[in-house]
C-alpha cells in the first residue's frame, strides 16, 4: 500500500467518523453569524454527543425490538457507508467494497429502519415526520440515481475511485452533462441532509418536523446514534460532490488538499441557502427534485449526443 492510500484511508476514517458532526457545526454557526446572531460553535454538536452519551435511553411503553435496535442500526448503515466512500481515487477498498449502488442501498437502509421504528412506537408526530421523509425520498433517492448514473456514464463505471479519477481535471467539464448532474446532485444534498428549503432542523414545532420527527421518541445513547448519523449524512453527501461533481485535480495529493477547502465552501453555500430561502411546503419539494431529476436527464442526453 502506497503512502497516499495510507493516508487517504486515515483521511476517510477521521473525517468520516470522528469529525464528521462538524459539518453541520459549521452549517449552524455561520448560518447564525449570517443572521446576526452569536450562535452556537461549530464545536456544538461534540458536546450534544457527549452529553448524551452519558445519559440512558427512554423505554417507550409498547414498542418491541424494532424500536430499540433500530438507532445501532442506522448508524451502522451510516458507518459502512462511510467505508464505502473514498475521499481519493486512490483509496483501497476497506473490505466492503467501493460501488456507488452499495452507497445507495446503505442510505436507503439507514432511513428505512428509522421509519420502521416511528411505525413501532406508534407516535402521531414521529410518523407524520417519518411519512413526510418517505415522501421526500421517493423524489430524492431518484434524482440521486440519475445524477449519479451521469458521473458514471461520463467517468465508465460505477466505482467510486473510478468516478473520482473520471470526472477529475477539465476534459469531462467541456460537456454540459458532469454540470447539469452536479445540479441534481446539489438539490439531492438539500433533501438528504434536511436543510432548508426542503426541512428546517432548528424547527420544535411537531407539526412541521420532517427528518426530526422520528427522533421525538428517542433519547441518550440512542438519540446520540441518529444525530452522529444524520453527521455522517452530511459527510457522505459532501465528499461525494466534492469529489465528483466539483472540479477536483487528478494528483491524489492534490485530491486530499482541495477536500478540505471545498467541504468548507459547501458548508457556507448550505449556510447561505439556510438564510436566503424559506422552507418550501412539503407538497412543492418533489417538485424541486424534479427539476434536477430533468437537469440530470439532459445531462444524460447531452452525453449520449456528444458519444453518439
Amino acid at each position: 500500500m502506497t503512502t497516499a492510500s495510507t493516508v487517504s484511508i486515515g483521511v476517510e476514517l477521521l473525517g468520516g467518523v470522528v469529525l464528521a458532526p462538524l459539518l453541520p457545526g459549521l452549517i449552524q454557526h455561520w448560518k447564525a453569524r449570517l443572521q446576526g446572531r452569536r450562535g452556537p460553535t461549530p464545536l456544538q454538536p461534540f458536546r450534544e454527543l457527549h452529553r448524551l452519551w452519558g445519559k440512558s435511553a427512554v423505554a417507550v411503553e409498547g414498542a418491541g425490538i424494532v424500536y430499540r435496535v433500530a438507532p445501532a442500526a442506522a448508524a451502522a448503515s451510516l458507518l459502512v457507508a462511510v467505508l464505502v466512500v473514498p475521499v481519493a481515487a486512490s483509496a483501497p477498498s476497506l473490505g466492503v467494497g467501493r460501488d456507488v449502488i452499495a452507497l445507495l442501498g446503505l442510505l436507503a437502509l439507514a432511513r428505512f429502519v428509522v421509519g420502521a421504528a416511528s411505525w413501532d412506537t406508534a407516535n402521531g408526530f414521529s410518523l407524520m415526520g417519518s411519512s413526510r421523509d418517505l415522501t421526500i425520498a421517493v423524489a430524492a433517492e431518484g434524482a440521486l440515481i440519475l445524477s449519479l448514473a451521469v458521473a458514471a456514464l461520463v467517468a465508465g463505471t460505477t466505482s467510486l475511485p473510478g468516478l473520482i479519477a473520471g470526472t477529475a481535471g477539465t476534459a469531462p467539464w467541456g460537456s454540459p452533462a458532469l454540470g447539469l448532474a452536479a445540479v441534481c446532485f446539489a438539490l439531492v444534498v438539500v433533501a438528504e441532509v434536511g436543510r432548508q428549503p426542503v426541512d428546517n432542523p432548528d424547527t420544535h414545532l411537531e407539526l412541521t418536523m420532517i427528518h426530526e420527527g422520528p427522533l421525538l421518541e428517542y433519547a441518550g445513547r440512542d438519540l446520540a446514534y441518529l444525530q452522529w448519523g444524520a453527521a455522517a449524512r452530511h459527510w457522505l453527501m459532501l465528499v461525494v460532490a466534492a469529489q465528483v461533481f466539483l472540479p477536483h485535480p487528478r494528483g491524489v495529493w492534490a485530491q486530499l488538499a482541495l477536500l478540505p477547502v471545498w467541504l468548507v465552501v459547501l458548508c457556507a453555500g448550505l449556510a447561505l441557502t439556510e438564510t436566503l430561502i424559506a422552507k418550501l411546503r412539503i407538497l412543492l419539494v418533489p417538485r424541486l427534485l424534479a427539476i434536477g431529476a430533468i437537469a440530470a436527464l439532459l445531462g444524460v442526453a447531452s452525453w449520449l449526443v456528444q458519444t453518439a
